[in-house]
């Protein structure tokens, strides 16, 4: 009697399946890698993107961006250009790649890393001695460029060096000081109202919480936190037309609305970090990523920036692009700080002169 029977029991016949369900047979490298989400579509939208997996689902038919010969060929091809050693070339504009929150928030901080050490020296750049200049400065900005402003506002702050003085003054003629910087009739409004409710209300000082000055005439948040960041050393994030445009091109966020993107920029860095992440956007904005034409091909950060390749990528003709300091031109402020000049910057002119 065979083996099979001396036990005295029936066993079923050998199954195939039994077999392979106690041996398995080690799986593809396509189903591994496709389990592994190694496969990452490429999305052509302004809108976030999911927090979900990048992997393309087993027995799906491969979509948009995806290899057509197959999982294995791509990653032979990936294996070959690593075995090259080629780099992975800047996101090209337009596409950004799936990434979730965490990522986001990994990438935002590297940029804000890398142009710190472009512009160590950033700052406001507008002229002022104390809070109460750097108020009105910042009102007057409103619709002008800050070297127009820093050209005017030395003539205004001489005849009226107080609020209690500016508050007393004769419109007709703070609007002739105020006319280069435009708007001269309402920003003259809004200044003399501001000077009148630090005089009757702050006892002629300038108050130090948002609350308050959102308060006074022509004072929203985006002026407030220019104010409290760099007159009190209160964080805050300066939503300007610069860092709105920037942070949509990172794709940090989709939003417009300024408080929304305020909201939006705030929940990816920690609070102390606030003001000089706006200086350095803000300076990126001027200096290199303009909003026609950005010097892509002279930009420090373009490995990280899904928008690389919508400005001149030529090296040469990228540089010819860059302003002030980065250009070799002169800056926005008459009295820059000492860091800026000592970083090649190069002081502007007072108005009028040739």
């Amino acid at each position: 009697m065979c083996a099979r029977f001396r036990c005295g029991r029936t066993h079923p016949p050998h199954s195939p399946d039994r077999a392979s369900k106690a041996n398995p047979a080690p799986r593809a490298e396509a189903d591994t890698e496709a389990e592994a989400g190694t496969a990452v579509k490429s999305v052509k939208t302004s809108q976030p993107v999911d927090d979900g997996p990048s992997a393309q689902p087993a027995g799906e038919p491969a979509g948009e961006g995806s290899d057509a010969s197959g999982p294995t060929a791509g990653a032979a091809k990936r294996t070959k250009a690593r075995a090259a050693g080629t780099a992975r070339p800047p996101t090209p504009a337009g596409a950004v790649r799936a990434e979730s929150h965490t990522a986001l928030v990994r990438r935002a901080r590297r940029i804000n890393r890398a142009l710190a050490e472009v512009y160590p020296y950033a700052h406001p750049e507008l002229d002022f001695e104390n809070s109460y200049q750097l108020l009105l400065a910042t009102v007057l900005s409103a619709q002008t460029t800050d070297l127009r402003v820093n050209q005017t506002t030395p003539r205004l702050f001489a005849a009226y060096p107080t609020p209690e003085d500016l508050a007393a003054a004769n419109p007709e003629e703070v609007e002739e000081l105020i006319r280069p910087t435009g708007f001269f009739r309402a920003k003259t409004k809004s200044i003399i109202g501001i000077a009148t409710a630090l005089r009757d209300e702050f006892g002629g000082e300038v108050p130090g919480t948002l609350e308050e000055l959102v308060k006074l005439p022509g004072v929203g948040r985006k002026t407030a936190f220019v104010v409290l960041g760099n007159a009190f050393g209160v964080p805050g994030i300066t939503v300007d037309t610069h860092f709105g445009r920037l942070v949509r091109r990172w794709k940090w966020t989709d939003e417009t609305d300024p408080d929304k993107v305020e909201a939006a920029v705030g929940a990816l860095f920690p609070k102390r970090e606030w003001t000089m992440l706006s200086h350095h956007v803000i300076f990126h904005g001027r200096r290199i990523c303009h909003s026609r034409k950005p010097a892509c091909g002279a930009c420090p950060i373009a490995p990280l920036c899904p928008a690389y390749g919508e400005g001149e990528m030529d090296p040469e003709k990228a540089k010819k692009l860059l302003k002030y300091e980065k250009g070799g031109m002169p800056g926005q402020r008459l009295k820059p700080p000492a860091g800026y000049l000592e970083a090649g910057g190069i002081p502007a002119s007072p108005l009028g002169s040739a």
